[in-house]
């Protein structure tokens, strides 16, 4: 057995330390004065260095402290006082909760007033409805509309410019940052994303009215309401022009943004962006008065002329050049038309203290810039998006092209025509012979359309006569003089005959003995979605109807053998 002991000297259960007790050195118990007279000089100097320069050492505490605690004095953050609707239907309520019916539903781009907040909601106020009301806050954006804010606002507009069906919250951003930047830093940038958001808006909303027009509409969750978005686009100031074409309401943005963009020095793409938008076809209405639409025409060519084509991608100068051939062909068209009006007594004088005088120089001069402008189209370069805008730029051409084809020369013998004139603008076309003259011509039609007499070609055994007749500016018919037992009748071959659009037929040659015409058809066919469609047709000489039809024309064997070289010289549907 082990028995615990206690030590010597110690209480019952104490265990000795192993150190052993030393005793204080008598030496170190003294004390040195002049060390304690050190110290006390120093003591007393850096009491004096912290009474000198204790302002500079307050000003540097200061400058290294964070932000969060800075001194009150620094100058205060601008508060929010706008708040952006950032999705569709965003519910308004009465209160902080979600339960409960809705005030109103806001749509994305509609700006309120921002008067307070509530737990996760904020309190806002909607001036154009004048109510209040509360709103999630990550539904809105909250807004100061400071300049300090334009650059994230100008980053905002770049992000939304490419994103489809956010269009209204694109231009609700556009005009805060408009609001927000300082005066004389507005650049092009903004006015060409404007314009392309406002035109986007547009075409959806013309292409959801076709679409409901042809088929019942069935609405998809989350779908954007392009009523509303529109209407946001409205009270921010964008107009939108209603055009009826084909029995069809189309929405066409004015263009306000672009032609801004064309006054602010823009980029090349920027420039090609804006002459585009506002010389389209498709926007300029059908019930324009003559005159007037002469006029606008006139303006659209001096737009895309504006345009620096070197500064552009291939692409792009083919769109440019599409659009230009479109609209010098309307021109030619027109100047054909101002010509046989002004012609006739008195009209001249009536119409030069307001527009140039006309003359045939002009109609030339207009139809050999439409060719100019479609033969300097790179085929090579056109994209997929524009296959289509290049068969529409082609087939306007072709019914114009008879303006840069000069007036033929009178015939003294043979089968030919004289123009008189009919009513105001109206054309009397004469069909003579060497025993016929005008005074007892063989046949007669007059039309409000525009003769073109140099495309007359009669056969060779003088029984029968083509000719072609534009009416419109983007629709040439084929007329047909033929000899028949009962005397001589008129025949009209349209390019079709469900609607009238964008298309032309011409002659393509005479088939000897068997009194067969050839002819080139290039017209939007409603069958195939109204897409432009180009045919070569060998036709009935008695009745005008199709016998045989193919899309080349090397495929009919009438058209290799006596296809006419001047048609296949001059023609754009070979092209």
């Amino acid at each position: 057995m082990r028995i615990r002991t206690r030590p010597e000297g110690g209480p019952p259960g104490h265990r000795a330390s192993r150190h052993r007790h030393v005793a204080p050195d008598p030496r170190r118990a003294r004390v040195d004065p002049m060390r304690t007279i050190a110290i006390g000089a120093l003591a007393v100097l850096a009491t004096l260095a912290g009474i000198a320069f204790a302002p500079a050492a307050r000003a540097a505490s200061t400058a290294a402290m964070p932000a969060p605690f800075a001194p009150s004095n620094a100058a205060p953050v601008a508060a929010a006082r706008y708040a952006l609707v950032l999705q569709d239907a965003v519910p308004l309520r009465s209160g902080p909760k979600s339960g409960g019916a809705p005030l109103a539903l806001l749509g994305q781009g509609e700006l309120l007033e921002l008067r307070g907040e509530r737990m996760d909601y904020l309190q806002v106020y909607d001036t154009g409805r004048e109510r209040g009301g509360f709103v999630r806050a990550g539904a809105v954006r909250a807004l100061t509309l400071a300049a300090g804010e334009a650059p994230e606002l100008l980053a905002l507009v770049r992000f939304l410019r490419d994103r489809p069906g956010s269009e209204a919250l694109g231009l609700a951003f556009a005009a805060a940052w408009l609001k927000a930047a300082p005066a004389g830093t507005a650049g092009a940038e903004a006015f060409d994303a404007m314009g392309t958001l406002a035109e986007r808006l547009a075409w959806r909303a013309s292409v959801g009215d076709a679409a409901a027009a042809n088929a019942q509409a069935v609405a998809r969750p989350g779908e954007a309401s392009v009523a509303s978005q529109l209407e946001v686009a409205r009270e921010l100031g964008f107009h939108f022009n209603s055009i009826d074409r084909d029995g069809n309401i189309s929405l066409c943005y004015d263009g306000d943004a672009f032609r801004r963009v064309l006054s602010l020095s823009p980029t090349p793409d920027q420039a090609a962006r804006a002459a585009l938008a506002l010389t389209r076809h498709d926007c300029i209405a059908t019930t324009l008065p003559p005159l007037q639409r002469w006029q606008a025409d006139q303006a659209r060519a001096a737009l895309l002329d504006r345009v620096p084509l070197p500064g552009l991608a291939p692409y792009q100068r083919n769109r440019i050049r599409m659009r230009q051939a479109g609209v010098w062909s309307a021109i030619a068209f027109e100047d054909s038309r101002r010509l046989v009006v002004e012609s006739a007594s008195g009209a001249q004088d009536l119409a030069a203290g307001a527009l140039p005088a006309i003359t045939a120089d002009d109609v030339a001069r207009a139809g050999n810039e439409a060719l100019a402008a479609l033969a300097g189209i790179d085929k090579g370069e056109l994209a997929d998006d524009d296959q289509s805008a290049y068969a529409d730029a082609a087939a306007r051409v072709g019914a114009s092209r008879w303006a840069a084809e000069p007036a033929p020369p009178a015939t003294p013998a043979g089968l030919g025509l004289v123009t008189q004139r009919g009513e105001p603008g109206e054309t009397c076309v004469l069909l003579v012979d060497a025993k016929h003259g005008a005074a007892a011509a063989l046949a007669r039609r007059c039309t409000w359309g525009t003769v073109w007499a140099a495309s007359a070609r009669a056969n060779a055994g003088a029984t029968a006569l083509v000719l072609a007749v534009q009416p419109l500016a983007t629709w040439r018919e084929l007329w047909m003089f033929r000899a028949t037992p009962a005397g001589w009748t008129v025949q009209v071959l349209p390019p079709s005959a469900d609607a009238i659009g964008v298309g032309y037929v011409e002659f393509a040659g005479w088939v000897p003995a068997t009194g067969e015409l050839l002819a080139a058809r290039e017209v939007r066919d409603p069958a195939r979605g109204k897409r432009m469609t180009r045919t070569y047709e060998l036709l009935d000489g008695r009745t005008l109807e199709t016998v045989r039809r193919a899309d080349a024309p090397g495929a009919l064997t009438a058209f290799q053998r006596w296809q006419d070289p001047a048609w296949q010289r001059a023609t754009v549907s070979l092209r």
